[in-house]
C-alpha cells in the first residue's frame, strides 16, 4: 500500500499488485527466493512519468499504470524468449549505485508531505521538492511529525537488531507490522484531526478487466523500456545473490520470461509495474524457503487479506505507510560504495558520482541515460584503447612476465615483447599501431641482456591469448605498416632468440625497414 501511494496510486492497487503476479512468477520464475510485487524505485517512475500526462485522481492514470505494466510484461518477455539478458551486462555496477542512491534520496524527500502535514510538490528532481518543503513551513503539523518520526524510530530499530542478531532476524520483518499497529492505535485513541488515513479499501479479489488508453501506448514506450531496464536489474541482481548463496544455478532468460508473464497477467488483474524486492526476497530467504511455495503462501495470503481484512486497513495514517517507504529506501543509499570505489577504481568512482548528480538534479530519466551512455562511453573506450604491457623474462625461467608488475623481469637489447590485452579489431588496430610506432624509438630501460645494438630490430607480439583478430585489421595493419606474413619455428640453442612464447605473432623489423610477421 505504502509503494501504490508513492506511485500516485490508491493503496488498493498495491494489494492487487502483490497478489496475481506473485502466483505466477511461482510457476514461470526459475528463482525459488525472489519475492516480486510493487517496490519503490519503479513506484517512482509510475510517478513521475504518469503525474505530466493526467492528474492522479483522474481513472486515465490509474488505467495508464495498469497499461504499463502490460508493455513491461512485453518488453520482458521479449526479452527473455530472445535471449537478450546479456545487454544488461554493459550497464556498470557503479552506474546503478549511484542511480539507486539518488532515487532513494528523492524517494525520501518526496514522502516528507506526509511528516510535515503539507503538500509538497511532486517532482524526481531534488531541487523542486526542497523548494517546496522550505516555501510550506509555515504550514507545518506537529502530529504527523512526530507519529511518523516515532514509527520510522522503530523501524530502523528492529531493522537494525535483525540485522545484528541472528535470533532476532524475525523483527526486520515484523517491523513494518509494528509500524501500522502503533499508528492505527495511536490514531483510534486520540484522533489527532491534522493526521491524514488511508481511507475506505475495496474489498475483495480483482476483478478480470482488459487494460485501457492503448491510444497512450507510443507515449510510455521509452517509459516502458526504461522501467523494464531498472526492474530487470534490480531483480536479476537479487535473484543471482540469493541463488549462490543457496547452492543453485540461475537462469537470467528464464528470469525475464516469468518476470513478463507476470506483469502480463498482473495487468489484467489491476496490478501496476512489479518486480523483485530486496527487502521482501531477504525476508524469504532468512526465513528458511527452499522453492517458490513461499511466494504461493505469500499470495494466498494476500487474497486473504483482500476478502477479509480491508475494513481494519481504513485507520492507518498516511505517515505510518511514509514511515515504511522512508525505512525502506534508506538501505538503497550506498555512500560506502562511492567510498570503496574512490580508493579502488577512480573510473567507476566517476561513473557513481556523474549518475547520481543527474538523476539527482535532472531527473530520473535523464539520470538512468546520461549514466548508461557513461557506462557504454566508457566500455567503447576501454575496447579502443586497450591496456599493452612490455613483456620481460622471469630469472632462471622461460616465462614473460609485464616489467611494470614483476620489476625484475629482464629484457634483451634490440627487442621489445609486447602483450595486447584484447582482441584485435578495426577499432584499436590505430591505437596498437601508434602504440608499436612509439615502442620502436622509446622502449622501457629496465634490465637488459644480449649485445648492445644501437636500434630495436624486433617487435614480438604475445597472442597466446588472443581469441579475435578481425580480417579489417589485418588490411589496416599490412596497409600502414607493411607487413607480410611467413612461418618461423623457434628453437632453443645457443644462437637462438631464447624466447618460448607459444602461439607468438614475432613483428620483426629488418634493415630494410619494413616489417614481417612470423608465427610458431
Amino acid at each position: 500500500m505504502s509503494y501504490a501511494k508513492l506511485a500516485g496510486l490508491q493503496p488498493i492497487y498495491g494489494l492487487y499488485s502483490g497478489f496475481v503476479p506473485i502466483f505466477v512468477y511461482a510457476i514461470f520464475g526459475s528463482s525459488r527466493q525472489l519475492a516480486i510485487g510493487p517496490v519503490a524505485l519503479v513506484s517512482l517512475l509510475v510517478s513521475n512519468v504518469l503525474g505530466g500526462i493526467a492528474d492522479s485522481s483522474d481513472e486515465l492514470y490509474t488505467e495508464l499504470a495498469i497499461l504499463l505494466a502490460l508493455m513491461v510484461g512485453i518488453f520482458e518477455s521479449i526479452m527473455g524468449l530472445l535471449r537478450l539478458g546479456w545487454l544488461i551486462r554493459f550497464i556498470s555496477h557503479a552506474v546503478i549505485s549511484g542511480f539507486t542512491t539518488a532515487s532513494a534520496i528523492v524517494i525520501a524527500l518526496s514522502q516528507a508531505k506526509y511528516f510535515l502535514g503539507y503538500d509538497v510538490a511532486r517532482s524526481s528532481k531534488i531541487v523542486p521538492l526542497i523548494k517546496s518543503i522550505i516555501l510550506g513551513a509555515d504550514k507545518f503539523s506537529w502530529p504527523p511529525f512526530l507519529v511518523g518520526s516515532i514509527i520510522l524510530a522503530i523501524l530502523l530499530i528492529m531493522k537494525q537488531l535483525g540485522k545484528s542478531r541472528k535470533y532476532l532476524r524475525f523483527l526486520r520483518a515484523a517491523g513494518p507490522l509494528t509500524g501500522v499497529v502503533l499508528g492505527t492505535t495511536i490514531v483510534k485513541i486520540y484522533h489527532p484531526p491534522s493526521i491524514t488515513l488511508v481511507g475506505d479499501i475495496p474489498q475483495g479479489l480483482p476483478n478480470f478487466s482488459i487494460p485501457k488508453s492503448f491510444e497512450c501506448a507510443m507515449s510510455l514506450i521509452p517509459t516502458a523500456i526504461l522501467i523494464t531496464g531498472v526492474a530487470i536489474l534490480e531483480s536479476v541482481g537479487i535473484a543471482k545473490a540469493l541463488a549462490a548463496k543457496n547452492g543453485y544455478e540461475l537462469d537470467s532468460n528464464q528470469e525475464l520470461f516469468g518476470l513478463g508473464v507476470a506483469n502480463i497477467l498482473g495487468s489484467f488483474f489491476s496490478a501496476y509495474p512489479t518486480t523483485g524486492s530486496f527487502s521482501r526476497s531477504a525476508v524469504n530467504h532468512e526465513s528458511g524457503a527452499k522453492t517458490g511455495l513461499s511466494g504461493v503462501i505469500t499470495g494466498i495470503i494476500m487474497a486473504c487479506a483482500l476478502l477479509f481484512m480491508t475494513p481494519l486497513f481504513e485507520h492507518i495514517p498516511q505517515c505510518a505507510l511514509a514511515a515504511i517507504v522512508v525505512s525502506a529506501v534508506m538501505g538503497l543509499v550506498d555512500y560506502d560504495e562511492a567510498i570503496f570505489l574512490w580508493h579502488v577504481d577512480k573510473k567507476d568512482f566517476l561513473l557513481w558520482t556523474i549518475t547520481s548528480i543527474t538523476t539527482l538534479f535532472l531527473g530520473i530519466e535523464i539520470g538512468v541515460l546520461v549514466g548508461v551512455g557513461a557506462s557504454l562511453a566508457f566500455v567503447i573506450h576501454e575496447s579502443a584503447n586497450p591496456h599493452i604491457a612490455i613483456l620481460g623474462r622471469l630469472p632462471g625461467t622461460t616465462v614473460y612476465r609485464n616489467t611494470q608488475q614483476y620489476p625484475e623481469a629482464y629484457t634483451y637489447h634490440g627487442i621489445v615483447i609486447v602483450r595486447i590485452d584484447a582482441p584485435i579489431y578495426f577499432a584499436n588496430i590505430s591505437f596498437i599501431k601508434d602504440r608499436l610506432r612509439e615502442y620502436e624509438v622509446d622502449v622501457d630501460r629496465s634490465t637488459r641482456r644480449g649485445p648492445e645494438v644501437e636500434r630495436i630490430y624486433f617487435v614480438i607480439l604475445e597472442m597466446a591469448r588472443k581469441l579475435y583478430f578481425s580480417y579489417p585489421s589485418c588490411l589496416v595493419v599490412e596497409k600502414h605498416i607493411f607487413i607480410s606474413f611467413s612461418m618461423i619455428v623457434l628453437k632453443h640453442g645457443a644462437r637462438s632468440l631464447l624466447l618460448n612464447i607459444s602461439n607468438l605473432i614475432l613483428v620483426m623489423k629488418n634493415f630494410y625497414g619494413c616489417f614481417k610477421i612470423f608465427m610458431s
